[in-house]
């Protein structure tokens, strides 16, 4: 087959397997740990007298390495897995660091904070359909589709950590309830795809943007108090095995970029 051809075919996305899902959860996990290490244990949000200004301060530094790390993802012509899943850890921590900011330090709440970046969410995915004709996975090849697939990536890392918070505090559910409430919703999605009587573009969002949440509750029970339902692991110690966690998927199971559509 012409080499040409082939890469024309490739998306600068991995294959949607189950590796891609661990990985994905995996990497949510690692932003919630990983932004509370910055902004709670370095930064001191957990300490009297904070203010909220670490939330805005981990914000400004997950920004800066979040936006490099777009840039060489749009920069490269092709797949490749460390440079992607680089990106993806990059928009989940500031996800985490921003939806603290905006739900604690400007008080706008976890319902307030959920219901605005979930109109931001489909905002996103709206502005990007009507640019492109499509949302779909396979078509993110060329910067105009990469830079709506990262907005929409990063409104929903946003939008997971607020929606966590919420059913776990606001809701009253706890950590434990949290997993297994976004838990059986993953399975409601995964029983719809194999039914193939729904699109599986709106499925993958559906569970993209639901392993945020998951993600988002499980670094929560690790590294929380054990008075408030957590296990109190190190922040620092959690971020690290999930990050030895994700390295040993890259390496041991090879990805493939997308071709056809989710």
């Amino acid at each position: 087959m012409n080499t040409t051809l082939v890469r024309r075919t490739l998306a600068k996305v991995p294959e949607v397997t189950l590796v891609f899902w661990l990985i994905k959860i995996a990497a949510t996990t690692l932003g919630e740990t990983g932004g509370d290490a910055v902004t709670m244990s370095w930064l001191g949000e957990t300490s009297p007298g904070a203010n909220g200004m670490g939330y805005l301060i981990g914000t400004a530094i997950f920004a800066v390495v979040f936006l490099a790390a777009v840039a060489l993802q749009i920069r490269r012509s092709t797949f490749n897995p460390w440079v992607y899943w680089f990106a993806i850890i990059a928009s989940t921590t500031i996800g985490t660091t921003l939806a603290d900011f905006v739900t604690r330090a400007m008080g706008v709440g976890y319902s307030g904070g959920s219901a605005m970046l979930l109109l931001l969410v489909f905002a996103s995915l709206f502005a990007w359909k009507k640019a492109t004709g499509t949302v779909a996975v396979d078509s993110v090849g060329d910067a105009k589709s990469e830079a709506f697939y990262w907005l929409t990536i990063t409104c929903s890392q946003t939008l997971g950590t607020a929606l966590g918070d919420w059913v776990a505090d606001t809701a009253g559910l706890g950590y434990t309830g949290g997993m297994l409430i976004f838990g059986g919703l993953l399975l409601v999605v995964a029983g719809l795809y194999f039914s193939r009587k729904v699109s599986p573009t709106a499925l993958f969002w559906a569970a993209f943007i639901l392993t945020r949440p998951l993600g988002a509750v499980l670094g929560d029970f690790l590294d929380k108090p054990v008075v408030k339902g957590g296990l109190a692991l190190s922040r620092y110690s959690a971020s690290a095995v999930l990050l030895v966690f994700i390295a040993a998927c890259i390496i041991f199971f090879p990805q493939r970029a997308a071709r056809a559509r989710h």
